[in-house]
């Protein structure tokens, strides 16, 4: 049997706590030996979202073999970084050295750099708090735009959902990536991520605009990407002519239509290489004829 536990902030998040639990008892469920707890340093925490949470004051004994996770909590100043006693900080070092792994989703990774637990290690968290980590704790190495970062038994995590990934990385790592693949296909997660995925994906990356055409076609090419769009069917979607559409599309997302397209094909082309496949299946898989328009579009990336 292994312990996951959980330590719970005053305003954790409810998606960074439920989305590595609902990982673990899915795995439980598929017959593996999880026990799920939860602790703080008080019984009812309340959360970001308002629904207080129960959880057990009184930790129970760990060993190398359990998880210690850390989820985050509203963090939107630098007053709320730090949330945890010095006594309890030691509970996460204690645990690291016995030879645990501990894990944090978000502003949890605040925890671990009070704790000194990230001093000389690689570790991410929430793109918003990403450059606060690094100057409030200079000896730790902040990677950027990562959905999760692994440096021995000290496992960070982006914002909010990655934290999904997380558990399913830990899950794959124990029991194989076909296991983690199961539990991502009963969580209906549409893909299992690597951690050095991009935390914005383009689809995410060109929505901060308020043009409704724009947005009307963009929903057209992320729904149908891999497929020929003819400027003519992407102007009709936006009611608008294919002149105007080039000119509202490049002034809001700074792109053309095409060019936009292509960044969602190479983001998935690089997902599907990522685990596993040939450059020419994922060329094909993601409506390119073969691999050179692929190639030649990720070498213009990499520059």
């Amino acid at each position: 049997m292994s312990r996951v536990l959980f330590l719970l902030a005053p305003g954790v998040h409810l998606l960074d706590l439920a989305g590595p639990a609902q990982a673990f008892s899915s795995a439980r469920d598929y017959g593996q030996a999880y026990e799920l707890h939860y602790v703080g340093e008080q019984e009812e925490v309340p959360t970001a979202q308002g629904l207080p949470l129960r959880a057990s004051v009184a930790w129970p004994e760990l060993t190398a073999d359990d998880l210690l996770f850390v989820p985050g909590w509203r963090a939107r100043t630098p007053g709320n970084r730090t949330k945890f006693a010095a006594g309890t900080l030691r509970r996460l070092v204690d645990h690291h050295r016995r030879g645990g792994t501990v894990a944090s989703v978000c502003a949890g990774a605040f925890a671990l750099a009070e704790a000194g637990l990230l001093n000389g290690r690689r570790c991410t968290t929430h793109h918003d708090l990403q450059d606060e980590l690094g100057t409030c704790y200079p000896h730790a190495t902040v990677v950027h735009d990562v959905l999760f970062v692994v440096d021995g038994r000290v496992v960070t995590s982006a914002g909010i959902a990655s934290g999904i990934d997380l558990a399913l990385h830990l899950l794959a790592t124990r029991h194989g990536p076909g296991f983690a693949a199961r539990i991502a296909r009963e969580m209906v997660v549409y893909a299992r991520r690597n951690g050095d995925d991009r935390q914005e994906s383009v689809m995410l990356r060109h929505r901060g605009h308020v043009s409704d055409a724009v947005h009307r076609v963009q929903d057209v090419i992320d729904a149908g990407f891999t497929r020929r769009l003819p400027l003519a069917e992407l102007a009709g979607a936006g009611g608008v002519s294919e002149r105007t559409l080039t000119r509202l599309f490049h002034r809001a997302t700074g792109l053309t239509p095409l060019r936009y397209q292509q960044e969602l094909r190479v983001e998935r082309a690089e997902h599907l290489i990522g685990h596993g496949a040939t450059v020419e299946a994922a060329a094909r898989a993601v409506g390119f004829e073969d691999a050179r328009m692929l190639r030649r579009l990720r070498s213009r990336a990499a520059v």
